[in-house]
């Protein structure tokens, strides 16, 4: 259904609703004929459909005039006047069109009985759907907006979580060769095993460092080749405990998080054969502990900010549990959680923003099924009872033809209850806002991680 018979089906409608409740307030239903109850209706449907369509110019000139958004009290008010202002005007036409032109009377006698009480009624109906239209208006509007700022929010962590991918490779690439020019100075033979076996871990570096997480076990691997090329490097002045496998093996972390760490604990720690280095590696309580006993550098090198931080922050961008970091007087430990539920993550801002659009547009397909049931049901609720009346009126009472339509439409309206209710597993009805937020959420709880 195009938006254009949308628009005529809902004017038509509320233009049923103003027919029943102005021959409640006027004649009371006590109509002469049929041909004069569908003159009647016809001329409350053209008031319907005009009033309608002045009252739309009124409010795209206004959207025309692009008020900010401290400016809504305005905005509103110079809507609710300018409605005031053209209904006023509309219906003062078109009086004169029914009065002389349809009925045949002086445009002298129209003015010289003309009253307020011709006016009031389509004036108060007017304003009452106008001042409905607004509150759905801004409150739609409302809503797209905080749906934008979600976008900005994600895409901005998206480029955040990339910045922070992006320094692991020249982090690593550039303290590798720190080590490498140490050890050209110190041992040319073992520099040369250092080159060979620097270019496998760069090899796990350049394809892992893209990803968002990584599992444990390719991780402790890891861990150990790294290992090797320190202990080539420190010899015996490190000594290394590290688990042979995950005890789930589904569990996983963010890539390269053990590098930074044991890199951090060597570059702030003496490591001599006096005083080795001991680092260790364990699970305990669903996170992977990198403990080393505490013998801080008298002098230590500024910090390029990237080791501990760059894990934090990256763990917050994927999940809620936080980083344990614990300092003791003789060690210092650095917990990361093992996660192992699939969270929603920007992998890319194109990729963050796609994915947000879809799961707005599921959102918003089945709110639109919850608003055309809704539709439905006002509509069967004043148009039945409306056959009724006429029914009752102005037909035989022979045949209660009013059945068929209750039955036959009521029918429909449960077929569609069903589809919307249970069939989609949504047991109850609620506002915009609330469905769009509880589908977009059950979007997201599918693609988190523990």
């Amino acid at each position: 259904m195009t938006k254009s018979i949308k628009n005529i089906i809902i004017t038509f409608c509320i233009g049923c609703i103003v027919f029943v409740l102005g021959s409640l307030f006027s004649t009371g239903f006590n109509f002469e004929s049929i041909n004069e109850f569908l003159i009647y209706f016809s001329i409350y449907q053209l008031y319907t459909f005009v009033l309608s369509y002045v009252n739309t110019l009124v409010f795209n000139y206004l959207e025309k005039r692009k008020f900010s958004s401290n400016e809504i009290v305005k905005r509103i008010v110079y809507g609710i006047l300018g409605s005031t202002i053209v209904t006023l005007i509309t219906i003062f036409i078109l009086r004169v069109f029914i009065e002389v032109v349809i009925f045949g009377d002086s445009f002298d006698h129209f003015i010289t009985h003309e009253s307020w009480k011709g006016y009031s009624f389509g004036l108060w109906i007017t304003l009452t759907i106008v001042s409905v239209f607004y509150v759905i208006y801004f409150y739609n509007r409302y809503q797209k907006n905080k749906i934008k700022e979600q976008k900005v929010i994600a895409g901005t962590a998206s480029a955040k979580f990339d910045a922070l991918k992006n320094q692991l490779d020249p982090h690593f690439l550039f303290n590798s060769l720190n080590v490498l020019t140490s050890l050209i100075e110190e041992n040319p033979d073992a520099a040369q095993k250092f080159t060979t076996s620097l270019s496998k871990v760069y090899r796990y570096v350049l394809e892992q460092k893209n990803k968002e997480l990584v599992t444990v076990d390719e991780e402790l691997n890891f861990a150990r080749t790294y290992m090797s090329l320190l202990k080539t490097r420190f010899e015996d002045s490190i000594i290394f405990e590290i688990p042979d496998k995950a005890s789930n093996p589904e569990s996983k972390v963010v890539p390269l998080s053990l590098q930074l760490l044991l890199e951090n604990a060597v570059k702030h720690n003496m490591v001599t054969s006096s005083k080795p280095l001991h680092i260790k590696i364990y699970e305990d309580k669903g996170h992977l502990v990198v403990m080393n006993n505490l013998q801080p550098k008298q002098i230590v090198k500024k910090s390029s900010g990237v080791g501990l931080e760059n894990i934090k922050q990256r763990y917050s961008l994927l999940s809620n549990r936080k980083v344990i970091i614990n300092q003791r007087a003789k060690d210092f430990a650095v917990a990361i959680p093992m996660l192992t539920k699939q969270v929603s993550i920007m992998r890319t801002t194109h990729q963050s923003q796609e994915r947000l659009n879809d799961d707005y547009v599921r959102a918003r397909k089945r709110v639109e099924e919850l608003k055309a049931f809704y539709y439905s049901l006002i509509s069967y609720v004043f148009v039945i009872p409306f056959l009724v009346f006429i029914w009752y009126n102005y037909s035989s009472h022979t045949i209660q033809w009013f059945w068929f339509p209750t039955f036959g439409w009521g029918l429909s309206l449960v077929i569609q209850a069903y589809r919307v209710f249970v069939d989609d597993g949504a047991f109850g009805a609620g506002w915009e806002k609330r469905k769009i937020e509880e589908y977009m959420k059950k979007e997201d709880e599918k693609k988190r991680w523990n």
